[in-house]
């Protein structure tokens, strides 16, 4: 599988629609970028496609928007995540985005795994 890079404008759209609020940062992932809330990511960037992780009602009533869909590789997408319609406006993106912070906020933070002794 060949994962995709995102354009400097990709990566600029999506820095743009991360909701500056705490606990909330970006970080790389395998090229692209993911969007984080207490060490849990919400919101990633696959190429030019933006995905965000909500509830199954929140992302069954996402799907029904023309224009989203399953989020990651064609061949394993990514359960739980659907992909923002690529002609919406940050006005447009935004409530589906505060869903994902508030869903995946509401997880507990991220353990980290303990270094493997040499």
């Amino acid at each position: 599988m060949e994962v995709p890079r995102p354009s400097e404008k990709d990566k600029a759209r999506f820095r743009a629609l991360v909701p500056d609020a705490a606990g909330v940062d970006v970080k790389p992932m395998f090229g692209n970028l993911g969007g984080f809330v207490n060490d849990n990511m919400f919101m990633g960037l696959f190429g030019s496609s933006i995905g965000v992780k909500l509830s199954e009602s929140d992302a069954e009533a996402l799907l029904q928007e023309p224009g989203a869909g399953p989020f990651g590789p064609a061949e394993r997408p990514m359960g739980s995540y659907v992909e923002l319609p690529e002609t919406w406006d940050p006005a447009a993106a935004a409530p589906w985005i505060e869903k994902a912070v508030a869903h995946v906020g509401a997880m507990p933070p991220k353990q980290k795994k303990p270094k493997k002794k040499k």
